[in-house]
């Protein structure tokens, strides 16, 4: 009678080990996905294999969000790095049963008023690839260099707070790897805890 718990408890062990396999850690190969952007065209990681490329988990509820977006913080980045053909990609993986779920034009609309210009906003309404890379956080980042390798991975920063007062004097860890993988050199800092709301799967 005990061997069906076994079962049980042995499937779900081999269930987290396999998430943990998918997982994007720094120094490995970035998760391959296709998710639709906001005005439903399929878009593909692999497709920009040869630029950098950013991950930026994001939910216009979440007061951490907001702090960065209300600082013009990211818009800041998307803008920089942008000019220098780095691809831009923000996530939303919040389930499409979540009371704060936006569709492809809700997301559009909240992007274009915040002035935001990532290359696209992705609605990945069934969590799938937010669950690949085991994204925990809106904010949580990560830098893909040309390679199809994580070599960023965790908090846009160290000020670990939801006061868009601290974006200043605060050290931009997305910023730093970018710079430093786009001039040929390693990241010094690959991984951070990562620090904002929970995704909402």
């Amino acid at each position: 009678m005990h061997f069906p718990a076994v079962r049980l408890v042995s499937a779900a062990v081999v269930a987290l080990l396999a998430g943990a396999a998918l997982a994007a850690t720094p120094g490995q190969p970035a998760p391959d996905f296709t998710v639709n952007d906001a005005s439903g065209k399929p878009v593909k990681l692999s497709e920009f294999r040869g630029k950098h490329v950013v991950l930026e988990w994001t939910n216009p509820e979440c007061p951490f969000v907001q702090k960065h977006y209300n600082a013009k913080n990211m818009q800041a980045l998307q803008k920089e790095f942008g000019a220098k053909e780095v691809v831009w990609l923000s996530v939303n993986s919040t389930s499409r049963d979540h009371s704060e779920y936006k569709d492809g034009a809700q997301m559009a609309a909240w992007m274009q008023k915040q002035g935001g210009s990532p290359k696209a906003v992705l609605i990945d309404d069934a969590s799938t690839t937010g669950r690949a890379y085991a994204a925990r956080t809106t904010p949580h980042m990560f830098v893909i260099d040309p390679a199809g390798k994580v070599v960023y991975a965790g908090a846009i920063d160290d000020k670990r707070s939801a006061n868009p007062a601290d974006v200043k004097g605060a050290n931009n860890f997305v910023r730093a790897a970018l710079n430093e993988s786009l001039a040929g050199k390693p990241v010094t800092t690959a991984s951070t805890t990562p620090y904002g709301c929970s995704v909402k799967y």
